[in-house]
């Protein structure tokens, strides 16, 4: 079963398809994505009749592809076991809201991340927990803390930086684990098959903002839980003048 989102049904809608999301069976709305069709007066189609739709547009409609923006300010993911030092033992993350990728929510806890010249307060942790501490930073946030972290996919953080995190009951020196996240797509496998995309492969993605910017080699990541969603940092957004919610056009592709 996959849960469908709203800017899921936007993204379908941007790119011209008379209907914005074909679905399967088992499949779900969120609450939001069902208000967004209601008060649209779109029905869903299932699968084969969304195809059979999309096949029948008017002789030399353009289908553009495009993708929604999702801005990524820095945050952490978290372990259990580093959990309980920062927090407490037991303690169990609180939801703050939910998040555009299913299953995924804004914690209500937030830390300090400190390095050799200086720190940041108010650092969002993520849920749900994971195997392994991780902290996403920009750039910008290195220089502050005086940290030079690599740029890496969510997850690749074997020889990465070290950095020390301080929760209100406790603090986790970590000796790896502080990336800036690597720019990326996010897809169902639903999503993937319609970009003619699969996991690994590369997009040049293109900006219609006052700032236009070409953003080449974004990497695709397919799973049956995600949703189309375009991740970059505050940095990469602020240099192409993009907020979340804004779209960007696919021009390339590479395998």
């Amino acid at each position: 079963m996959r849960l469908i989102t709203e800017a899921s049904l936007r993204a379908g809608l941007a790119r011209g398809l008379p209907n914005p999301y074909p679905i399967e069976s088992g499949d779900k709305l969120t609450p939001a994505a069902a208000d967004f069709l209601k008060a649209r007066g779109i029905p869903l189609l299932k699968q084969p009749d969304a195809v059979k739709a999309a096949a029948n547009l008017p002789e030399g409609t353009t289908v553009e592809r495009v993708i929604p923006v999702g801005v990524s300010g820095r945050h952490m993911h978290v372990s259990q076991q580093h959990l309980e030092v920062l927090f407490g033992t037991g303690y169990k993350l609180q939801v703050l809201r939910e998040l555009s990728q299913p299953k995924q929510f804004a914690a209500r806890e937030t830390v300090t991340i400190a390095g050799p010249k200086g720190a940041i307060t108010n650092v969002r942790i993520l849920g749900p927990l994971r195997a392994a501490t991780q902290v996403e930073i920009s750039r910008t946030d290195g220089h502050s803390l005086g940290l030079r972290p690599p740029v890496r996919l969510s997850g690749d953080i074997s020889g990465t930086s070290g950095v020390t995190i301080i929760g209100p009951s406790g603090v986790v020196v970590l000796q790896e684990g502080l990336i800036i996240a690597k720019r990326h797509v996010h897809m169902s496998k639903a999503e993937a098959a319609d970009y003619q995309v699969v996991q690994g492969d590369q997009l040049t993605l293109q900006t219609d903002s006052e700032r236009p910017v070409i953003f080449p080699d974004v990497v695709v990541r397919v799973d049956e839980r995600f949703a189309l969603e375009l991740h970059i940092d505050r940095d990469e957004a602020n240099a192409a003048g993009l907020e979340t919610g804004d779209r960007v056009r696919v021009i390339g592709t590479r395998r």
